[in-house]
């Protein structure tokens, strides 16, 4: 069983910055997908970036140059750097973890809540 715990939201203002950190807990394959998604209220889940098991990370139009995303594969974090935080980063932010054959198996964290606000 895959668990993950998402970590470091809270209030900050426009302009600001926040560290989110996603621990991963279990065991998966060794080919799997790690992603950072949102969530605002009335609108559709968003993937704002990714990682590959390969290393390869992608980032959606709307947070990139903004966020970073990084992995620490000895403590099976995965981090999401926000800076130039605007109010429209407000949401509910995910960690994702897709895994398996087709990467059929999918494991989401709870969520924590990022809101910027003055």
């Amino acid at each position: 069983q895959v668990q993950l715990v998402e970590s470091g939201g809270g209030l900050v203002q426009p302009g600001g910055s926040l560290n989110l950190s996603c621990a991963i807990h279990g065991s998966w394959f060794s080919i799997y997908v790690m992603g950072w998604y949102r969530q605002a209220p009335g609108k559709q889940r968003e993937l704002l970036a990714s990682i590959t098991s390969g290393g390869t990370t992608s980032y959606a139009d709307s947070v990139k140059g903004r966020f970073i995303l990084s992995r620490d594969n000895a403590k099976n974090t995965v981090d999401l750097r926000m800076s130039s935080l605007k109010p429209e980063d407000t949401a509910v932010y995910y960690c994702n973890l897709k895994t398996g054959f087709g990467f059929t198996m999918e494991y989401w964290g709870q969520g924590t809540q990022v809101t910027v606000s003055s």
